[in-house]
């Protein structure tokens, strides 16, 4: 073998490991990032986005665990965050604690 098709086929097996883990760092970060909205569970001005008529977006909501405002949390821990008074997350809007 010529010292050319050895480099050549060192690259080609360099890339293709290459390919290979980053697919596998690519499928590891989407399972681990799996997040939901989660309307209730923001601190007043800390909400991802929603936070209810008169407001735009993202920090914008006016109270602590407004009903109507979300934030993104971990698929599936949503309605089982322990929050003050007995409260809870909602994956659908809440008419709780909207600012006066």
């Amino acid at each position: 073998m010529s010292k050319k098709t050895i480099i050549g086929a060192s690259a080609i097996a360099g890339a293709v490991a290459m390919a290979l883990s980053g697919a596998t760092l690519l499928t590891s970060t989407s399972t681990a990032s799996a997040k939901e909205k989660c309307f209730g569970v923001a601190m007043a001005g800390e909400n991802d986005c929603a936070a209810g008529p008169g407001t735009t977006c993202a920090g914008t909501s006016k109270v602590d665990y407004q009903g109507n405002a979300w934030s993104l949390v971990d698929d599936g821990t949503c309605t089982t965050m322990k929050l003050p008074d007995g409260r809870t997350g909602s994956l659908e809007a809440l008419e709780r604690d909207l600012p006066a």
